[in-house]
Parts: C-alpha cells; sequence; structure tokens
C-alpha cells in the first residue's frame, strides 16, 4: 500500500509542479523516486525469503507470486512520475498552450483516480479491473486529442517533442494502473 501511495503522490506533484511552472517541487518529485526504487527492491526481496522459507504454507505462494507481478508495474509507473517530473524541472509547463495544459490536467484527473481505484482494489482485495476500463479509454482519447494539439499547433519542435512525450507518460499510467487492477484480480478474485 505505501508503494501505491508514494506513485499516486509522486504522479499528483509531478502534475502539480508541471501545471504550476514550480521546477523545485518537480525536483523533489525526481529525487523522490530512489524512495520508490528502494523500498520496491526491499519488498521483493522481503518476497523471496519468504517464498525461500520452507515454513511458508502453499497457499501464501500464489499471494507471494502475485505480489512479484505488481511491483514492476509499480516501480515503472514511479519511474513515468519522475519522467513528468523533469519536464517540470525544465519548466515545460510554460511553453505548453492553455489548451495542452488542459489536456494535461484533465489526463491527470482520471489517472489519479486510475490509481486510486488500483491502491483500493489491493487494499481492499476486490476486484476492479472492469471499472477502469472506461477511464483507460478516456485516457487514450485525451492522449489522441493532445497529439492532435501538438501536430495543428505552431508548437516549436523541441517543445511538441516533450508534450507528445508527457502524453505517452500518462497514456501508459493509465496502461499500468488497468494492468495492477487485472493482477489484484487475479489475485484475489476466485481461483
Amino acid at each position: 500500500m505505501q508503494l501505491f501511495a508514494l506513485v499516486s503522490e509522486a504522479l499528483a506533484g509531478a502534475t502539480e509542479a508541471l501545471l504550476s511552472n514550480d521546477p523545485s517541487t518537480g525536483l523533489a518529485v525526481v529525487e523522490g523516486d530512489q524512495s520508490v526504487d528502494d523500498l520496491t527492491s526491499e519488498v521483493e526481496l522481503m518476497v523471496w525469503r519468504q517464498i525461500d522459507d520452507e515454513s511458508t504454507p502453499s497457499t501464501a505462494l500464489r499471494h507471494l507470486v502475485g505480489i512479484l507481478l505488481i511491483l514492476p508495474e509499480l516501480e515503472r509507473s514511479g519511474d513515468l512520475a519522475e519522467h513528468i517530473a523533469q519536464r517540470a524541472v525544465t519548466n515545460l509547463g510554460a511553453e505548453m498552450s492553455p489548451l495542452s495544459r488542459g489536456i494535461v490536467q484533465r489526463m491527470a484527473e482520471v489517472a489519479l483516480e486510475m490509481w486510486r481505484d488500483a491502491a483500493d482494489a489491493y487494499g481492499d482485495r476486490s476486484v476492479r479491473a472492469a471499472s477502469l476500463d472506461e477511464d483507460d479509454e478516456e485516457i487514450d482519447i485525451l492522449h489522441d486529442r493532445l497529439t492532435g494539439e501538438i501536430a495543428a499547433e505552431a508548437m516549436p519542435t523541441a517543445i511538441g517533442a516533450q508534450v507528445t512525450l508527457l502524453a505517452r507518460f500518462y497514456e501508459r499510467l493509465g496502461d499500468h494502473a488497468v494492468n495492477l487492477a487485472r493482477r489484484i484480480e487475479m489475485l484475489y478474485g476466485p481461483a
């Protein structure tokens, strides 16, 4: 649960830094990614120790393998939030058009909602993968709108390239939330 929280906080902080033109907050998110990496490694080692422990009941192995499948999704999502924060550090938000900023804001809102749902599914041991499909579709549509905005606008090429990457980062964050919800469903759903 702590990893879910760290990634969600990084995503929110990175977006806030980007859209409020706050490089110092962006830098704090970039530096904070090491916490996600460290905790991921720590949890992974704990899981492997439990798997190696001969006294671990076989019924717990399914859960432990599920955790091993979830960890890379969390770690990669932390990296994506870091990539967004890196763009905030370069003050990309100030270079974006108002429409681009609005689309990014909405993508972040949807992604954060998806992350809350995935975290809640893990915490409650519940099945919610299907409920994320509609949000994932919205992020995909927003991704297309943002890339269309970039193509249609006389945005400098370097700025357009960075905004295109932003669109992809948010779209991937949505995909990771869906993947997590599906893995959680496999872990806690009917066997």
